[in-house]
């Protein structure tokens, strides 16, 4: 088993997408995201599952939902390190990982 750890963009990212799920969704919405990063976290975890790679070296792309994605890096074989959760419909260039 792999050792999950969120950096401070992540964690910050993470609450943010919350509130404003609650704020302008639902709770049922901002539910179903914390059910899909729990559910992604321990796939990750286990170590089942590689996702997409993307054009910066090292770093992997999952799609949580349609308007956001998790950013990560596999640090050793033990070790992977959230990044980021980014809105999918803002410019992956302005993107700071």
């Amino acid at each position: 088993m792999r050792t999950v750890r969120w950096n401070k963009l992540a964690r910050l990212d993470y609450f943010q997408n919350i509130s404003y799920l609650q704020q302008n969704w639902s709770e049922k919405d901002a539910q179903n995201f914390i059910d899909k990063v729990f559910e992604i976290e321990n796939m990750l975890a286990k170590g089942n599952v590689e996702f997409q790679n993307t054009d910066r070296v090292g770093i992997k792309r999952c799609v949580i939902n349609k308007q956001i994605s998790l950013f990560y890096r596999v640090v050793d074989d033990r070790n992977i390190e959230l990044l980021r959760f980014w809105n999918n419909n803002m410019n992956s260039k302005n993107l700071n990982l």
